[in-house]
């Protein structure tokens, strides 16, 4: 499958180890940095979504979308364990949930953009999950410097789920390197880690934005080759 992510923010929280150990399947190792695990709100727009060699199926090719992840080391393969992915497009969540066993959710989705900044609004359709925030760059592009905490938190190239019987998959995800920016963001609203059981260490996040990358997923495998 295609597709091209736009207008990303990461929000990352840190997170002691004991608190995500107790909510993420103990199949699945968590990576830490420090020995700190790390969680990541991440709100963009997903475009020009296909499946390889296909064209765009109309309403379905196109939506804003809102996850939130942590990250999962297998076999020396960083990747990311979706805790929940937001998305206003109900056929494309139920599609999602069936053959990729993510947990999407559907909800409404609001995205606004002003020059260069971001005004984006999240409301599940069930639920009280909310996140509401402004975001937008501060600096010029950059590659994050092999080694640094940067390169650990979004230079991951797959992501781990788990099959109906607990067994893990691994999706592997082809893109170039992230183009991070410095940013900003003045969240409003976020209930996204408290509903889930989530305790973050403080509420200070750490801020990226990146303006679009374009990606590549593979079918799922099993995620331990023995």
């Amino acid at each position: 499958m295609k597709q091209t992510w736009n207008d990303l923010l990461f929000a990352h929280f840190p997170v002691k180890y004991d608190v995500l150990r107790k909510l993420v399947p103990e199949v699945l190792p968590l990576d830490t940095y420090d020995g700190m695990c790390w969680v990541g709100v991440v709100p963009f727009h997903m475009t020009d979504i296909r499946l390889r060699g296909l064209p765009p199926v109309p309403g379905t090719d196109k939506f804003p979308e809102l996850n939130v992840r942590t990250y999962i080391m297998i076999d020396g393969k960083p990747g990311v364990y979706f805790f929940s992915l937001d998305a206003t497009n109900l056929l494309a969540v139920k599609v999602a949930r069936t053959f990729y066993n993510l947990p999407y959710v559907h909800a409404h989705i609001k995205v606004q953009k002003h020059a260069d900044l971001i005004k984006y609004e999240s409301k599940r359709v069930k639920g009280d999950a909310r996140f509401v925030a402004d975001y937008r760059p501060v600096s010029k592009p950059y590659f994050a410097e092999k080694g640094s905490f940067e390169e650990w938190l979004v230079e991951r190239y797959c992501l781990y789920t788990l099959n109906s019987k607990g067994v893990p998959l691994r999706c592997d995800i082809l893109h170039h390197p992230w183009l991070l920016q410095q940013a900003e963001s003045e969240i409003k609203e976020n209930t996204m880690l408290s509903i889930q059981g989530i305790v973050a260490e403080n509420d200070s996040a750490i801020f990226h934005y990146s303006k679009q990358i374009e990606v590549r997923m593979w079918p799922l495998v099993k995620a331990f080759e023995h």
